[in-house]
C-alpha cells in the first residue's frame, strides 16, 4: 500500500497581530487594574497607621499632663490646672489640664487628634494618692 500525504492548510480569517495586540490591551488592562488595587491598600494601611500614630502621641501627651498635675499638686494642694485658653505646649501637640476636687482632667491634643485622661485623687495629711487612673471619651 501506498501512503498518502496529507496536507493542513489553515488560513485565518483575522489577521494575527490584531489578536496579539487584542491579548496584550487585555493583559495590561488586567494588570493596571490589579496594581491599582494593591496601592489603593496600600495607602489606605499607611494612612489607618498614621492616624493611630496621632493617637497614640496625643494620649501621652495627655499623660505628660498629667504628670506635670500631679508635680504640681504635690508642690501647692490648692493647684486648679492650666489656665482657660492657655494649655502647655508638650513637643509638637499641647495639653490642658484641670483640677478640681482632686480630680485631674488632662485633655492632650496632636494635630487633628485629641485623648482625655482622668486621674482621680485624695490628698490627706501630706500624701497625694491616685485612685484611679482612666482614659475618658
Amino acid at each position: 500500500m501506498k501512503s498518502k500525504k496529507i496536507n493542513f492548510n489553515f488560513k485565518f480569517s483575522l489577521n494575527s497581530s490584531g489578536q496579539a495586540l487584542v491579548t496584550l490591551l487585555f493583559f495590561v488592562l488586567i494588570g493596571i487594574t490589579i496594581i491599582s488595587a494593591a496601592a489603593i491598600l496600600v495607602y489606605e494601611n499607611v494612612q489607618s497607621a498614621s492616624v493611630t500614630e496621632q493617637g497614640t502621641y496625643a494620649y501621652y501627651v495627655a499623660e505628660s499632663g498629667v504628670d506635670e498635675a500631679l508635680l504640681q499638686m504635690l508642690r501647692n494642694p490648692s493647684y486648679l490646672g492650666t489656665p482657660a485658653g492657655q494649655p502647655l505646649p508638650v513637643g509638637s501637640g499641647s495639653v490642658s489640664v484641670q483640677v478640681s476636687n482632686g480630680v485631674i482632667t488632662a485633655v492632650g491634643a496632636y494635630q487633628n487628634t485629641v485623648r482625655k485622661i482622668q486621674v482621680q485623687t485624695v490628698y490627706n495629711n501630706y500624701v497625694l494618692t491616685i485612685s484611679s487612673w482612666k482614659e475618658i471619651e
